[in-house]
């Protein structure tokens, strides 16, 4: 029994009898204290911003990427010129013969344009259309190959056994209709547009994988 005048729920120290009284208010049982919520709260705010973190990070990255280290997307080695019908070059071939740039539809064209005469360059670029035609295989013969000069002075001969080439003598300002002028080489598409141009020192190479990328795109030629 609680001694008089004392409010139950107080208790005396069982060591010192003259220790203060303290007095408690129990919690639930099971309850956490504040303190733990608290706790608790915070490890659970860090780990949704962990989540978040996690989850937006490759797409940062990504962007970051992309704006900060821009990639070349180009694939095509030659310019690419807009979609349209090649000048309508007339001329006369080697053999005497006429020739139209039109007639020549429903082959793949690669045409040089070396200008008055075929010098250095134009050797050049005929061993770069020789080779990139060469490097289609079975699909060679989808391509033909056209050596326009504005002169009198006669082509370099081909190496034996090469085939796929006609050359053609064309007036001056026909030779300046063309993308660029000469000298350069020109791919003009089955339907007669022009698609590709490019410089006398174009590397082999990406002239023949841009053929070949062509060729497998198309079912035309």
């Amino acid at each position: 029994m609680s001694p008089p005048g004392r409010p139950k729920g107080e208790y005396r120290s069982a060591q010192h009898e003259g220790t203060p009284v303290t007095e408690r208010t129990p919690s639930p049982a099971g309850a956490p204290d504040a303190a733990t919520a608290a706790a608790r709260q915070r490890r659970a705010r860090r780990t949704i911003v962990l989540l978040a973190a996690i989850a937006i990070a490759p797409v940062a990255a990504s962007y970051a990427v992309y704006y900060f280290f821009p990639r070349d997307v180009q694939v095509n080695h030659g310019t690419l010129l807009p979609t349209a019908p090649a000048p309508a070059i007339e001329g006369v071939r080697a053999d005497g013969t006429p020739f139209r740039l039109a007639d020549a539809k429903g082959q793949w064209l690669l045409l040089v344009n070396a200008g008055e005469r075929c010098d250095e360059a134009c050797e050049r670029m005929l061993f770069a259309t020789r080779q990139a035609r060469t490097m289609q295989g079975r699909e060679q013969d989808r391509v033909a190959r056209v050596l326009l000069v504005t002169g009198d002075a006669a082509p370099p001969g081909e190496p034996a056994g090469a085939t796929g080439l006609a050359t053609v003598r064309i007036g001056p300002a026909a030779a300046q209709s063309l993308p660029g002028g000469p000298p350069s080489i020109l791919v003009v598409d089955p339907l007669g547009n022009l698609v590709l141009r490019y410089p006398t020192d174009a590397d082999v190479k990406g002239i023949g994988k841009d053929v070949t990328r062509l060729l497998k795109a198309s079912r035309i030629g």
